[in-house]
């Protein structure tokens, strides 16, 4: 039996997260999101009764809600801590996910408020999260903590490619990885292994109906990543996702390299 906290798991992956692994149910998931009462509506109508399923209140941006997370998980998981602690909620802004950073410059009251949420929610509120859980880390029996991070925050992706969208995005990324490496420095030597993997590209419908003008931006994007990975078709269902980063993070360890490391579902730096 393995013991996993999750954030996130409303929908998109981290719903797909807690899908496949309270299949098993000698599994325990306890999984942290903003609005308990739907995503419980919703777990219990998707998925029936599993008491191996725990939904618990927190919200990234709000510490005392993180800490009050903590202590729930931690009478809900006891003696047993912790074995996979993930990072998985984030905050996907539409105001620079199609446009190059010289056009959000033209809305600078927009672009420092998405800012600020971005860093508060990607980078801010896991540093919380991964400390406020980090005791139940070092009492369980597999001790990994992964951080849900994006290809968007690979310089040389970037700058081989000119990927022009998802500035600030990319940017909170970026600083969650360096977050990641730097826990994992502190942390390392207790055995815990904390690593960031990028997800690739999923379908998740984080945006509803798009404008022209980012239609265009979206599909510059995948002009992109095509010219990157021949082999892309566009974005891989859930499912599949869920189960391909799965794979990496069990095989992930200390031991072949992945201390601190930023990768992708593959578990190299190959993003799409």
């Amino acid at each position: 039996m393995s013991v996993y906290v999750i954030t996130g798991v409303s929908s998109g992956i981290g719903y797909g997260f807690l899908k496949s692994i309270s299949e098993d149910p000698q599994n325990l998931v306890v999984g942290l999101v903003r609005n308990k009462p739907a995503t419980e509506q919703k777990v219990a109508s998707e998925l029936g009764k599993r008491p191996n399923v725990h939904i618990v209140h927190a919200d990234l941006t709000k510490y005392a809600t993180i800490k009050e997370a903590a202590a729930e998980s931690t009478k809900i998981v006891g003696d047993r801590g912790i074995d996979y602690l993930v990072g998985n909620a984030g905050f996907p802004a539409q105001f620079d996910a199609y446009s190059p950073i010289g056009e959000l410059g033209e809305e600078p009251t927009e672009l420092d408020e998405i800012a600020d949420l971005l860093f508060k929610t990607n980078v801010t509120g896991n540093i919380h999260f991964f400390n406020l859980f980090m005791p139940l880390v070092l009492i369980g029996k597999t001790k990994k903590v992964i951080a849900i991070t994006s290809g968007h925050a690979d310089l040389d992706f970037i700058n081989n490619f000119d990927i022009e969208n998802s500035a600030l995005y990319a940017a909170s990324k970026a600083a969650l990885n360096i977050i990641v490496a730097k826990f994992s420095a502190q942390y390392k030597k207790d055995g815990v292994l904390v690593f960031s993997m990028s997800p690739g590209v999923v379908e998740v419908a984080h945006f509803g109906q798009l404008s022209q003008k980012q239609t265009e931006g979206l599909m510059k994007f995948v002009g992109r990543a095509q010219a990157y990975a021949p082999y892309f078709k566009g974005p891989v269902p859930v499912e599949g996702a869920v189960q391909t980063i799965r794979g990496m993070w069990e095989r992930a360890s200390i031991e072949t390299g992945y201390a601190g490391a930023f990768v992708s579902h593959f578990g190299n730096k190959q993003w799409v």
